[in-house]
């Protein structure tokens, strides 16, 4: 019983720390950036891979983007968006693209990223235009109007 509570404690004091670095993220991220930016990287055919939205939609890992309303588009309704953004922006670390999962996973081990993507490696090098997009997002890029 009393590992039980312990273990209800924990997950609660997770849930809300992780709440609470969302909420933190999203504040210094700029959404018109990733909405017009970021996120349509997401449903860009990439040579020899598949759209990051393919496998990201209906996945059961951190990285769960929102189903499409209109899929023959490849556009998420603005309610969509946000919904990415706020999970986007949980898997980064404004101000440091190397400390950021959703830049490093899919980045080649060989040019510093993870080895845990499954989904292959979007990106051979930093160099990478769309990465490079991402970056400038995490380091707090605005779109200019």
């Amino acid at each position: 019983m009393r590992s039980a509570r312990f273990v209800l404690a924990a997950t609660v004091c997770f849930a809300l720390s992780a709440a609470t670095r969302a909420t933190a993220a999203e504040s210094s991220l700029d959404y018109d950036y990733y909405k017009n930016e970021v996120e349509p990287i997401f449903v860009k055919k990439r040579p020899d891979h598949a759209r990051c939205f393919v496998c990201h939609t209906e996945s059961n890992n951190a990285f769960r983007l929102q189903k499409m309303s209109d899929a023959k588009a490849h556009k998420w309704t603005e309610e969509e968006s946000r919904k990415n953004f706020a999970l986007a922006s949980a898997l980064v670390t404004p101000g440091n693209p190397d400390k950021s999962h959703l830049l490093m996973y899919p980045l080649a081990p060989e040019a510093g990223g993870s080895i845990y993507h499954s989904g292959g490696r979007q990106f051979d090098t930093k160099k990478d235009p769309d990465w490079q997009k991402m970056a400038a997002w995490v380091n707090g890029a605005k779109l200019r109007k």
